[in-house]
């Protein structure tokens, strides 16, 4: 009888010692630094990811873990339910517990991509196809489609779109950040109109959204652009040709080559406004806040005209005379 306590309290022993050796093994391998091919590894982890996908998809990344011990440490841990579908980075000395930890968390890597003011959404979707952070889906779709999965009823893209800088998951679609600055630029532009001052020759949003973007392109300055769309104003209100060669340009396309020739502000085409009366059919290029504001709310005076100085200002005129007086100090250079 003990001879045989003897044997099971040695046996008792030796469990306990390998039990301790397991779990001193275990702590020091979810403490140890994973081994990496490079100092800093971004991977994604796909919604409804079990740990072990996960673990297929970090070495796939070379970022080197063994994927039982990963498993069993997630378990353990309870992390396996808290493990937030996104874009991680490991940096070297990650230990397995910490990148857990950190998809527990969820405390992703985070993306940057700025629309800037004036672009046109042919510039939009060349932005969205450059960056490496943006998943493309739309190489297939053309604009009609797009228009009707944004739930828009307008016949152009263009100017639907907010500039702005928008922070987003590395993975994101194309799609979802061109809805994102869709919902914004509407939001915005429907806040605007409902301020917008009395009497102003348009008739809907959509109509200021044009104007709006030809202030985008005529000036620069954030002191010139309710000047600026003071003159449009007046001279829709008097039934004038707005006669703003960013229009022409836009019309032209492809044909533009820097210049703008006397021939292209005779050529007619939906855009152009030395032919054609009234706004172009559509924005020529997405406008800013501050010019959707300054369309909506114009400095009230008495320009018609203005031309640019060569150093980033306006001079502005109430009369022709005057006008030809500018341009011919400013543009061609007499006193």
């Amino acid at each position: 009888m003990k001879k045989f306590s003897l044997i099971a309290l040695s046996v008792l022993l030796a469990v306990a010692l390998l039990a301790g050796g397991l779990a001193g093994y275990a702590w020091h391998w979810s403490t140890k630094a994973v081994d990496m091919n490079a100092e800093r590894i971004q991977y994604v982890v796909p919604p409804g990811s079990g740990v072990r996908t996960i673990a297929q998809v970090m070495n796939e990344a070379g970022i080197q873990v063994n994927a039982d011990a990963l498993v069993a440490l997630a378990r353990y841990t309870g992390m396996d339910r808290q493990i937030k579908a996104g874009a991680y980075e490991a940096q070297q000395g990650d230990s397995p517990r910490r990148l857990l930890e950190r998809m527990a968390a969820g405390d992703m890597v985070q993306a940057r991509l700025t629309l800037v003011e004036g672009w046109t959404y042919q510039r939009i979707r060349q932005a969205l196809r450059e960056s490496p952070h943006v998943r493309q889906t739309l190489g297939a779709v053309d604009d009609a489609e797009l228009l009707k999965r944004l739930g828009s009823e307008h016949s152009s893209p263009e100017g639907l779109f907010m500039p702005d800088t928008y922070v987003f998951v590395p993975g994101t679609t194309d799609f979802e950040i061109l809805q994102l600055a869709y919902r914004a630029q509407q939001a915005f532009l429907e806040k605007a109109w409902e301020q917008r001052s009395p009497g102003l020759p348009l008739a809907n949003p959509y109509e200021a959204l044009i104007l709006a973007s030809i202030v985008e392109k005529e000036t620069g300055r954030t002191e010139e652009r309710a000047r600026v769309a003071g003159v449009f104003t007046n001279r829709l209100q008097r039934g004038m040709l707005l006669q703003t060669d960013p229009t022409v340009i836009y019309g032209m396309g492809d044909k533009y080559d820097g210049r703008i020739r006397k021939r292209d502000l005779q050529t007619d085409t939906p855009w152009n406004t030395y032919t054609r009366t009234g706004l172009p059919p559509t924005p020529i290029a997405s406008p800013g806040r501050a010019s959707i504001l300054a369309t909506l709310n114009p400095e009230s005076h008495s320009y018609y005209y203005f031309v640019a100085r060569g150093d980033g200002t306006s001079a502005f005129s109430a009369n022709l005379r005057d006008h030809n007086r500018a341009v011919s100090k400013y543009i061609l250079g007499r006193n």
